[in-house]
Protein backbone atom coordinates (compact mmCIF):
# COMPACT_ATOMS: atom_id res chain seq x y z
CA UNK A 1 0.00 0.00 0.00
CA UNK A 2 2.74 2.51 0.37
CA UNK A 3 3.83 2.09 -2.82
CA UNK A 4 0.74 3.00 -4.08
CA UNK A 5 0.72 5.84 -1.68
CA UNK A 6 3.55 6.70 -3.02
CA UNK A 7 2.01 7.00 -6.88
CA UNK A 8 -0.72 8.83 -5.61
CA UNK A 9 1.57 11.37 -5.13
CA UNK A 10 3.61 11.96 -8.05
CA UNK A 11 0.31 11.69 -10.02
CA UNK A 12 -0.93 14.37 -8.19
CA UNK A 13 2.51 16.50 -8.63
CA UNK A 14 2.75 15.87 -12.27
CA UNK A 15 -1.79 15.19 -12.62
CA UNK A 16 -1.93 19.12 -14.46
CA UNK A 17 1.04 18.27 -16.95
CA UNK A 18 -0.36 14.32 -17.75
CA UNK A 19 -3.61 16.10 -18.64
CA UNK A 20 -2.63 18.79 -20.64
CA UNK A 21 -0.24 16.26 -22.53
CA UNK A 22 -3.31 14.17 -23.17
CA UNK A 23 -5.72 17.14 -24.09
CA UNK A 24 -2.22 18.34 -26.70
CA UNK A 25 -2.57 14.44 -28.50
CA UNK A 26 -6.41 15.19 -28.74
CA UNK A 27 -6.01 17.75 -31.07
CA UNK A 28 -3.44 16.64 -33.09
CA UNK A 29 -6.16 15.38 -35.47
CA UNK A 30 -7.80 19.02 -36.04
CA UNK A 31 -4.06 19.37 -37.42
CA UNK A 32 -2.72 18.33 -41.06
CA UNK A 33 -2.50 14.77 -42.22
CA UNK A 34 0.89 15.36 -42.25
CA UNK A 35 0.78 16.09 -38.34
CA UNK A 36 -1.17 12.68 -38.43
CA UNK A 37 1.58 10.72 -40.06
CA UNK A 38 4.99 12.28 -38.40
CA UNK A 39 3.16 10.49 -35.10
CA UNK A 40 3.18 7.46 -37.16
CA UNK A 41 6.27 7.75 -38.31
CA UNK A 42 7.89 8.86 -34.62
CA UNK A 43 6.17 5.38 -33.30
CA UNK A 44 7.72 3.42 -35.88
CA UNK A 45 11.27 5.15 -34.68
CA UNK A 46 10.92 4.36 -31.07
CA UNK A 47 11.76 0.60 -30.43
CA UNK A 48 14.90 -0.14 -29.14
CA UNK A 49 15.38 3.89 -29.13
CA UNK A 50 15.12 6.88 -27.06
CA UNK A 51 11.91 8.81 -27.51
CA UNK A 52 13.31 12.29 -27.76
CA UNK A 53 16.14 11.35 -30.03
CA UNK A 54 13.12 9.59 -32.63
CA UNK A 55 11.57 13.01 -32.63
CA UNK A 56 13.79 14.96 -33.24
CA UNK A 57 14.90 13.06 -35.96
CA UNK A 58 11.25 13.38 -36.81
CA UNK A 59 11.01 16.91 -36.16
CA UNK A 60 14.30 17.40 -38.86
CA UNK A 61 12.53 15.38 -41.77
CA UNK A 62 9.58 17.26 -41.19
CA UNK A 63 11.08 20.10 -41.56
CA UNK A 64 13.12 19.45 -44.74
CA UNK A 65 9.87 17.39 -45.93
CA UNK A 66 11.50 14.46 -46.52
CA UNK A 67 8.81 12.81 -44.21
CA UNK A 68 6.77 13.40 -46.70
CA UNK A 69 7.90 13.26 -50.27
CA UNK A 70 11.97 11.99 -49.42
CA UNK A 71 13.24 8.26 -50.65
CA UNK A 72 14.34 5.87 -48.42
CA UNK A 73 17.93 6.56 -49.34
CA UNK A 74 17.17 10.47 -48.40
CA UNK A 75 15.78 9.37 -44.94
CA UNK A 76 18.35 7.12 -44.27
CA UNK A 77 20.90 9.56 -42.89
CA UNK A 78 18.65 11.35 -40.53
CA UNK A 79 17.72 7.83 -38.79
CA UNK A 80 20.86 7.00 -38.04
CA UNK A 81 20.47 8.09 -34.41
CA UNK A 82 18.04 5.79 -33.97
CA UNK A 83 18.22 1.72 -33.97
CA UNK A 84 17.87 -0.33 -37.10
CA UNK A 85 17.56 3.14 -39.05
CA UNK A 86 17.61 1.74 -42.35
CA UNK A 87 15.04 -0.50 -41.71
CA UNK A 88 12.79 2.32 -40.21
CA UNK A 89 13.48 4.47 -43.18
CA UNK A 90 11.91 1.58 -45.33
CA UNK A 91 8.75 1.18 -42.55
CA UNK A 92 8.17 4.82 -42.79
CA UNK A 93 8.00 5.21 -46.98
CA UNK A 94 5.88 2.08 -47.00
CA UNK A 95 3.55 3.87 -44.77
CA UNK A 96 3.53 6.68 -46.36
CA UNK A 97 2.17 5.12 -49.44
CA UNK A 98 -0.23 3.30 -47.80
CA UNK A 99 -1.67 6.63 -47.02
CA UNK A 100 -0.97 8.54 -49.72
CA UNK A 101 -4.09 9.24 -52.22
CA UNK A 102 -3.81 11.78 -55.10
CA UNK A 103 -0.76 11.96 -54.50
CA UNK A 104 -1.36 13.16 -50.91
CA UNK A 105 -1.18 11.59 -47.42
CA UNK A 106 -4.72 11.12 -45.95
CA UNK A 107 -4.33 9.52 -42.89
CA UNK A 108 -6.78 11.42 -40.51
CA UNK A 109 -9.92 10.63 -42.27
CA UNK A 110 -9.03 6.59 -42.40
CA UNK A 111 -8.15 7.03 -38.15
CA UNK A 112 -11.72 8.54 -37.60
CA UNK A 113 -13.44 6.12 -39.73
CA UNK A 114 -12.98 3.47 -36.92
CA UNK A 115 -14.54 3.99 -33.90
CA UNK A 116 -13.15 1.21 -31.89
CA UNK A 117 -9.34 2.00 -30.79
CA UNK A 118 -8.83 -1.74 -30.69
CA UNK A 119 -10.14 -2.59 -33.75
CA UNK A 120 -7.96 0.61 -35.15
CA UNK A 121 -4.85 -0.96 -33.50
CA UNK A 122 -5.57 -4.75 -35.28
CA UNK A 123 -5.91 -2.95 -38.69
CA UNK A 124 -2.58 -1.21 -38.19
CA UNK A 125 -0.68 -3.95 -36.76
CA UNK A 126 -1.30 -6.48 -39.39
CA UNK A 127 -1.33 -4.23 -41.96
CA UNK A 128 1.35 -1.46 -41.42
CA UNK A 129 4.85 -2.72 -41.27
CA UNK A 130 6.72 -1.58 -38.27
CA UNK A 131 4.17 -1.40 -36.41
CA UNK A 132 3.14 -3.96 -33.57
CA UNK A 133 1.13 -4.25 -30.80
CA UNK A 134 3.18 -1.60 -28.87
CA UNK A 135 3.75 0.85 -31.73
CA UNK A 136 0.07 0.86 -33.02
CA UNK A 137 -0.73 1.38 -29.36
CA UNK A 138 1.30 4.19 -28.49
CA UNK A 139 0.39 5.92 -32.32
CA UNK A 140 -3.30 5.39 -31.49
CA UNK A 141 -2.53 7.28 -27.75
CA UNK A 142 -0.57 10.15 -29.19
CA UNK A 143 -3.35 10.88 -31.61
CA UNK A 144 -6.10 11.14 -28.70
CA UNK A 145 -7.60 8.16 -29.85
CA UNK A 146 -7.03 5.24 -27.57
CA UNK A 147 -9.92 5.93 -25.33
CA UNK A 148 -8.57 4.76 -22.20
CA UNK A 149 -8.27 1.21 -23.69
CA UNK A 150 -4.73 0.33 -25.27
CA UNK A 151 -1.40 -0.30 -23.19
CA UNK A 152 1.74 0.73 -24.26
CA UNK A 153 3.63 -2.17 -22.83
CA UNK A 154 6.93 -0.76 -23.09
CA UNK A 155 9.82 -1.28 -20.76
CA UNK A 156 9.02 1.50 -19.08
CA UNK A 157 5.87 0.42 -18.13
CA UNK A 158 6.46 -3.47 -17.68
CA UNK A 159 8.89 -2.36 -14.93
CA UNK A 160 6.30 -0.60 -13.28
CA UNK A 161 3.65 -3.04 -13.63
CA UNK A 162 5.76 -5.52 -12.05
CA UNK A 163 6.93 -3.23 -9.16
CA UNK A 164 3.23 -2.44 -8.04
CA UNK A 165 2.29 -6.20 -8.33
CA UNK A 166 0.47 -6.28 -11.62
CA UNK A 167 2.41 -8.70 -12.93
CA UNK A 168 4.40 -11.31 -11.33
CA UNK A 169 7.69 -10.58 -14.17
CA UNK A 170 8.34 -8.74 -16.85
CA UNK A 171 8.19 -11.46 -19.95
CA UNK A 172 11.07 -11.88 -22.42
CA UNK A 173 8.87 -11.72 -25.69
CA UNK A 174 5.70 -10.55 -25.97
CA UNK A 175 3.28 -12.41 -28.17
CA UNK A 176 0.02 -10.97 -29.06
CA UNK A 177 -2.07 -13.10 -26.44
CA UNK A 178 0.23 -12.32 -23.41
CA UNK A 179 0.07 -8.54 -24.43
CA UNK A 180 -3.60 -8.83 -24.06
CA UNK A 181 -3.37 -10.31 -21.16
CA UNK A 182 -1.23 -8.25 -19.67
CA UNK A 183 -3.04 -4.91 -20.75
CA UNK A 184 -6.30 -6.32 -19.53
CA UNK A 185 -4.40 -6.57 -15.98
CA UNK A 186 -3.23 -3.26 -16.66
CA UNK A 187 -6.77 -1.81 -16.85
CA UNK A 188 -8.09 -3.61 -13.73
CA UNK A 189 -5.77 -2.14 -11.90
CA UNK A 190 -5.63 0.99 -13.48
CA UNK A 191 -10.09 1.46 -12.20
CA UNK A 192 -8.69 -0.72 -8.81
CA UNK A 193 -6.58 2.53 -8.20
CA UNK A 194 -8.78 5.19 -10.06
CA UNK A 195 -6.09 6.69 -12.50
CA UNK A 196 -7.29 6.07 -16.03
CA UNK A 197 -5.33 3.64 -18.41
CA UNK A 198 -3.87 6.82 -20.52
CA UNK A 199 -2.78 8.59 -17.55
CA UNK A 200 -0.90 5.72 -15.90
CA UNK A 201 1.07 5.06 -18.90
CA UNK A 202 2.29 8.65 -18.93
CA UNK A 203 2.45 8.64 -14.98
CA UNK A 204 4.57 5.32 -15.44
CA UNK A 205 6.98 6.93 -18.39
CA UNK A 206 7.63 9.59 -16.54
CA UNK A 207 8.18 8.34 -13.39
CA UNK A 208 11.08 6.19 -15.21
CA UNK A 209 12.56 9.20 -17.17
CA UNK A 210 11.73 12.12 -15.13
CA UNK A 211 9.59 13.63 -18.02
CA UNK A 212 5.95 13.99 -19.59
CA UNK A 213 6.89 13.39 -23.26
CA UNK A 214 4.80 11.22 -25.90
Amino acid sequence: MNNIKQLFELYETKKEEIQEKLFEFKQILNESDERGFAELAFCICTPQSKATTAWNAIVALMKNGLLYRGDVEKIIPFLNVVRFGRNKSKYIVGARKKFTVDNKIQIKEFVQSFIDPIELREWLAENVKGLGMKESSHFIRNIGRSENQLAILDVHILKNLKEYGVVEKIPETLSKKEYLKIENKMKEFSKQIGISMDELDILFWSKETGMVFK
